[in-house]
């Protein structure tokens, strides 16, 4: 499965314990990593308050984050060194990695920080926001309000984009199966995958969806361990390799490896379900430890992928592969893998216009077909995707577009503004160093959210013309 998964749900699921009271709203602080004078009770610890049934331990979290890294993000790598060059591709990817890593560690600080203040065991990441936001100085205070309903529109959008990228994927590979046999258009495949991924998406529980989700790592695995034995014996291409690249091509790259690192969803989600939820920002702990590996991977397959093929990089490094019964089964089963991941991604969607938008407005005037609704929902979100993918079947521009617009805000932008608050006015450092890097890292995310976001826009015109 990709690194956005079903688990994103959790960034929703705000989980209290009766010890908890969410009506306390005390003012305290401003500090990450302790609450310090002025603040409420200091031994007020959210962890200790967190009601989770199955929680994992170190070992079984750090797996989750890896195994959650793999899917079609890491298959756009190639094409992504493709647009920035060897040498500018690895130091860049390790480069975006270390600030992916820094601001996932301090939106988990954040989340501890405000649900200390407020004295509750978990809060979703909207709700973070908006309390951190509160915190902060006068003209962020403002914004603390329509901040949630703004988190919630990226997250929509972001994981209706993820849903987009996968039906492109399966139809593009479904494509490069049938071609040697009968050449059809892409939209064609896009109306063969329409109603049985639409039936799939009608099914309501994660806990239903808990086996093929298993299915679907596994196959997932499988077809990386191959493509990486393929890419690193043979070579498609003669060409020699840039090793530098051009600006104008790199804001795409930007967007794909944000969209393949960034697993905002995965992060929290993994974190809140800890036994020791302390030990995941530890220093070698599961957070650093993950992505530490995880970029190693991502580098290892972007230099070999875009060494196999060069300017001939394809949307999904699967398009390249010989073509024999082996590359066949890696395409079914990345086809298979990502046909399940596509419910699993939807769901998080559904559940935030439905539960939070559609059914309270529904309970209100009184409706009686509450689920008859829900489904309407479900076709309703599921069709929007099947629009956008048929208008634009661009799988690389979908991956760079999506991850530029929606994770430079959720993964970078958002989590630097809530530091900056929680901190505000009286930790923010020696000669307010950490307000120096919060606007810092505000601006990255804003440079890379517009550069990223035009220049694929650009690339999908151009695409058409």
């Amino acid at each position: 499965m990709d690194a956005r998964n079903g688990e994103t749900l959790r960034l929703h699921s705000t989980n209290m314990s009766p010890k908890g009271d969410p009506g306390a709203d005390t003012s305290g602080s401003n500090h990450l990593d302790s609450p310090g004078k002025g603040s409420v009770e200091d031994d007020y610890d959210p962890h200790l308050h967190r009601e989770t049934e199955g929680a994992s331990n170190n070992i079984e979290a750090l797996v989750n984050l890896l195994k959650c890294s793999l899917g079609t993000g890491i298959l756009a790598m190639p094409q992504a060194f493709a647009n920035a060059g060897i040498v500018t591709g690895i130091i860049s990817t390790i480069v975006v990695g270390i600030i992916v890593t820094h601001c996932l560690d301090i939106l988990i600080k954040s989340q501890y920080w405000v649900c200390k203040t407020k004295r509750v065991p978990l809060l979703t990441y909207p709700e973070t926001m908006r309390g951190a936001l509160s915190a902060g100085p006068g003209f962020m205070r403002k914004l603390a309000q329509p901040s949630a309903a703004c988190v919630d529109s990226f997250l929509v959008v972001y994981q209706l984009g993820i849903c987009c990228v996968y039906i492109v994927f399966i139809a593009r590979n479904m494509k490069q199966l049938v071609d040697p046999y009968q050449e059809l258009r892409t939209e064609w495949f896009l109306l063969f995958i329409l109603v049985p991924l639409m039936g799939f998406n009608l099914i309501p529980s994660l806990k239903m969806l808990a086996p093929f989700s298993m299915v679907a790592n596994v196959l997932t695995v499988l077809g990386l361990g191959i493509i990486v034995y393929y890419v690193s014996s043979d070579k498609k291409s003669q060409e020699p390799l840039d090793l530098w690249g051009s600006a104008a091509t790199f804001p795409l790259f930007f967007g794909t490896v944000l969209f393949a690192l960034t697993a905002v969803g995965v992060v929290v989600a993994i974190e809140n379900n800890m036994k020791t939820p302390k030990s995941f920002g530890a220093p070698c702990g599961v957070l650093n430890t993950g992505m530490t590996l995880i970029v190693v991977v991502y580098v290892v397959v972007g230099a070999l992928g875009y060494k196999f093929c060069v300017s001939e990089c394809s949307d999904s490094i699967t398009l390249d592969l010989p073509n024999n019964w082996v590359s066949t089964t890696v395409l079914i089963m990345y086809m298979v893998a990502i046909f399940i991941s596509y419910a699993l991604h939807c769901y998080v969607p559904v559940e935030i216009v439905w539960r939070d938008y559609v059914k309270p407005r529904l309970e209100k005037a009184g409706s009686q077909r509450l689920r008859l609704w829900e489904y309407v929902v479900r076709i309703v979100l599921c069709l929007i995707t099947f629009v956008l993918a048929a208008a634009v079947p661009r799988l690389g521009l979908f991956i760079s577009l999506f991850g530029a617009f929606c994770l430079s805000a959720l993964g970078i932008c958002f989590p630097a503004m809530m530091e900056l608050c929680c901190s505000w006015p009286d930790n923010l450092g020696p000669g307010r160093i950490k307000m120096y890097k919060d606007i810092a890292l505000f601006l990255i995310g804003i440079i890379g959210l517009v550069a990223g976001t035009y220049t694929a826009l650009v690339a999908i015109v151009n695409s058409f013309m």
